[in-house]
């Protein structure tokens, strides 16, 4: 079974995303523990990237404060790699496809592999372009995680039946950002996701309170949740981890 999966075998799966390095690597890390520790089922770790087009401001601000401050590639793999003395739950890299190609993408995809990672979601990577890193991701045992969003209407099917890990269902057009209500009808999208796929689907895009992480986790496998995190992250520098292990907690009772 693909270690990604594992993450919703005990109910509903509460992932987290963090932008690696900000505001520093060493609090990176302290914040994937903190949310461990307080329920996190799947850590979505954000390699940034200078031109993050799927990403609001709030995220867009992390990846550049992470940037300003000197974090690359390497010294991610280097962080995951230590964190995985400890940290056992899947992990999966969510960043760009340029991120992966400047870097080289055996090199990048080996390493994954080498460190303890568990999937890759590039979110500007089409559907029918995944043919690019699917080979390289299945022979080194990484899930290469594909992206529903309401505008795949009739590919829905088509991108479920060949599904890997988890299918990141995306609640709302536009780019990431926490919102006051998801007006979209992913009832209908989860529908056609069960009658072809038992890979289970976890929604993110615009969820950051626990009203709304409930009624998600009604229809989904999981949720996901960013920029609700990475605001705090903002706010709380350093000391990030203690509230967003809170935050955390809160998140994940409101969908157990």
């Amino acid at each position: 079974m693909s270690n990604v999966k594992k993450a919703f075998e005990n109910g509903k799966a509460f992932i987290p995303f963090i932008t690696c390095g900000d505001p520093d690597l060493e609090t990176t890390a302290a914040v994937v523990r903190a949310a461990v520790n307080h329920g996190a089922d799947l850590i979505e770790l954000g390699i940034p990237f200078s031109d993050p087009t799927a990403e609001g401001p709030v995220i867009q601000g992390a990846n550049l404060r992470a940037l300003e401050g000197g974090v690359t590639t390497d010294k991610i793999f280097d962080m995951v790699k230590a964190l995985r003395r400890d940290v056992t739950v899947p992990m999966v890299f969510m960043t760009y496809a340029n991120v992966v190609f400047s870097y080289g993408a055996e090199k990048f995809i080996k390493t994954c592999y080498e460190i303890g990672m568990d999937g890759l979601i590039l979110p500007d990577l089409p559907f029918e372009e995944k043919e690019e890193f699917a080979p390289l991701c299945r022979r080194y045992g990484i899930d290469l995680i594909s992206l529903i969003a309401p505008t795949s209407e009739n590919r829905i099917a088509m991108i479920a039946k060949e599904a890997e890990g988890f299918l990141y269902i995306v609640s709302s057009l536009g780019v990431t950002g926490t919102r006051k209500e998801i007006t979209t009808d992913l009832e209908s999208m989860v529908r056609v996701v069960r009658e072809n796929t038992d890979i289970p689907c976890a929604i993110g895009f615009g969820i950051s309170t626990p009203e709304q992480a409930r009624k998600m986790a009604d229809m989904a496998d999981g949720v996901i949740v960013g920029s609700a995190i990475v605001r705090l992250l903002a706010r709380h520098g350093r000391d990030a981890a203690a509230p967003i292990g809170d935050y955390v907690a809160s998140m994940k009772g409101a969908i157990t």
